[in-house]
């Protein structure tokens, strides 16, 4: 006997006949003699029509009131997928985010996991039951509010109960087969990857691989959880995404491929402070102005200084939805940076290369920059990691830029990838 924990995604549950479908498979891991919690986000596209309500009724939603509302739609899945589990001769018991122990900082929209007790969850196990717990939610002891973690949390409530449950393992289901080397929307010849390190799997999710989310792989490498990715919608074996503790699954001689997968991110902009005095301090006032707005920023990079005006250009680039504010913030500080020009752009893309395999491999950036070339791709930012290359492009070469790093560096399979449904989530 195992203990697993199984989330499934919206496009997982959207729908009746999805909801039995996941249903009959839960049902089956309980008969076969497993313990078995399930994590459940709300059904197909529901939490982005309860923002899309929330905005016709205000156009700035309470944060606090905006969380009780997006938190109805795992309720909803989670007591749908119990009553059919029910129904077919299979005890099984729903909770909340609350209800199952998800204790969380007071953040709305944003919440992080600070504590996990699920003695609710592990009474219901005790007792025969399938425990299914909403995901995306919890509770925080100190606003005793409900709180969200932000999209994508599902996948970290997962991550997170497995933990705190010394779960055997975690499988993470979803609309494709496992993860790929890239999105096989974008490039039908992507190839499944049969395992793959948390490591790597930490950068393809910064970079903007979304079948897995970045706070999830972060809890599941620190904690040493194993995650399985596979596909609501068939019987493939899936992804094993492996930590330094559990280890590769076909052993530690397993060599890493130099690349292993390629991502895409168009949800950035990039923001360029033209005509910085290139005098010392000038960047930690400027990333000062920017770190009190608490903008995450990516890729930074400087331009050598002007010999006949001693002053220098600083790009860097933060999620698009964050934009706006550092532009003000620079903005209002102006006088006191003293900079010349302030330039805000969101017509950009970021591609990233990543391999394990490029700390020991040299011609990887060459062949990278070949490759963008050839295909008449310009490049406008570098950045780079011990085992990650990602460059800043136009957002509508973005897809041409993966296709054809994809197949440059040898990645291309030799039949379609099988997408079941829309998102990858």
């Amino acid at each position: 006997m195992a203990l697993i924990v199984q989330k499934f995604g919206g496009s997982s549950v959207a729908d009746a006949e999805s909801i039995k479908r996941v249903a009959k498979r839960i049902v089956e891991t309980r008969r076969t003699g497993n313990d078995v919690v399930v994590v459940v986000s709300a059904m197909g596209d529901t939490t982005d029509e309860l923002l899309d309500l929330a905005a016709d009724c205000t156009p700035i939603p309470a944060p606090r009131e905006l969380d009780m509302l997006l938190t109805s739609g795992e309720r909803i899945s989670m007591a749908l997928l119990a009553m059919t589990i029910k129904g077919m001769g299979v005890e099984a018991l729903s909770f909340t985010g609350s209800q199952a122990g998800m204790i969380t900082t007071p953040d709305h929209g944003s919440a992080k996991i600070v504590d996990v007790t699920p003695g609710r969850v592990r009474e219901a196990l005790d007792e025969g039951a399938v425990a299914i717990v909403a995901g995306f939610q919890g509770f925080s002891r100190d606003s005793r509010d409900i709180t969200t973690l932000g999209r994508g949390g599902s996948d970290t409530t997962a991550v997170a109960l497995a933990a705190a449950l010394d779960a055997d393992r975690c499988e993470i289901y979803t609309d494709v087969d496992g993860v790929f080397t890239t999105d096989p929307r974008v490039a039908p010849l992507a190839k499944k990857i049969d395992a793959i390190s948390s490591e790597e799997m930490l950068e393809l999710a910064a970079s903007g691989a979304k079948v897995l989310h970045l706070r999830a792989v972060e809890y599941a490498r620190r904690h040493g959880v194993e995650l399985h990715v596979r596909s609501s919608f068939s019987g493939e074996p899936g992804t094993v995404v492996y930590t330094p503790k559990t280890g590769h699954p076909k052993g530690d001689l397993v060599e890493d491929s130099v690349i292993t997968g390629v991502a895409a991110e168009a949800s950035e902009a990039k923001i360029t402070v033209g005509g910085v005095p290139d005098i010392p301090g000038k960047a930690a006032q400027i990333f000062e102005v920017v770190a009190k707005t608490n903008a995450n920023i990516d890729i930074i990079v400087q331009n050598i200084s002007a010999a006949d005006t001693n002053r220098t250009d600083i790009s860097f680039t933060v999620p698009m939805g964050e934009g706006r504010k550092v532009t003000e913030a620079l903005e209002a500080a102006r006088e006191e940076l003293g900079f010349e020009t302030l330039l805000y752009d969101d017509q950009i893309a970021k591609i990233a290369v990543v391999g394990a395999g490029m700390r020991t491999s040299s011609g990887v950036s060459a062949q990278l920059f070949r490759a963008l070339y050839e295909a008449g791709i310009n490049i406008e930012m570098i950045s780079t990691s011990e085992i990650r290359i990602s460059v800043v492009t136009r957002a509508d070469l973005m897809e041409k830029a993966v296709r054809v790093l994809h197949t440059a560096f040898g990645l291309d399979a030799e039949e379609t990838a099988t997408v079941y449904a829309g998102t990858g989530r």
